[in-house]
């Protein structure tokens, strides 16, 4: 069991040692224009990947603020894909499960935005349906996958790819769940330095 662990602890360690440093910037750069424009984040993934967006979207939304939740300053617009488990089933059951998430943001999407696209695999239909849809509208896509990248690795414009072999699951969401959190804490400090520099500026 002892192999068995390190084994798993290299792998993880491994992959975090070789982060796509400047896809994970050029993503940085793209949510931080979406916040200066006001736009909106979508984020979205099918099952582990859904509850990687949902714990994300409760972090931008609040977590990045929380050591200044008083503050007087704008925060995340971040919004998961479908907003309720109840879109999930109405588009699955009565359109098709591949519009799960390309139905609901058709309603919501404006060209200020951008979408977090999480897909292990990257070929995953609904996930592609949504990301060709925002590429027809021009807002840019963060793509966070794993394996080779699949298609959802082609059609981004920030390629956050976890490359290992065809099936490792819980390497590839292990560390999206770390970039994931890296974004948290990379804009956590980035605010803490606006707002404690607003507040010298007053004195």
């Amino acid at each position: 069991m002892k192999t068995y662990i390190e084994k798993f602890a290299d792998d993880i360690s491994f992959q975090m040692k070789n982060l796509p440093a400047e896809e994970i910037a050029k993503a940085t750069h793209i949510i931080q224009s979406v916040y200066e424009r006001d736009g909106r984040i979508y984020v979205f993934g099918n099952g582990g990947s859904l509850a990687l967006a949902t714990h994300w979207v409760s972090d931008f939304n609040k977590t990045v603020f929380s050591h200044n939740l008083d503050a007087n300053i704008k925060r995340f617009q971040a919004i998961r894909l479908p907003s309720t488990e109840s879109e999930i089933t109405a588009w699955a059951n009565d359109v098709g499960f591949d519009m799960i998430f390309a139905g609901p943001l058709k309603n919501y999407l404006q060209e200020t935005d951008c979408l977090i696209a999480i897909s292990s695999s990257g070929n995953s239909p609904n996930i592609i349906k949504a990301v060709e849809l925002a590429k027809s509208h021009h807002v840019p896509v963060i793509g966070i996958s794993g394996f080779d990248g699949g298609k959802l690795n082609e059609l981004a414009d920030a390629k956050i790819v976890i490359k290992t072999e065809k099936g490792a699951y819980a390497i590839v969401e292990s560390v999206h769940g770390a970039i994931l959190h890296l974004f948290t804490s990379y804009f956590q400090d980035y605010f803490d330095h606006i707002v404690k520099r607003d507040e010298k500026h007053k004195k």
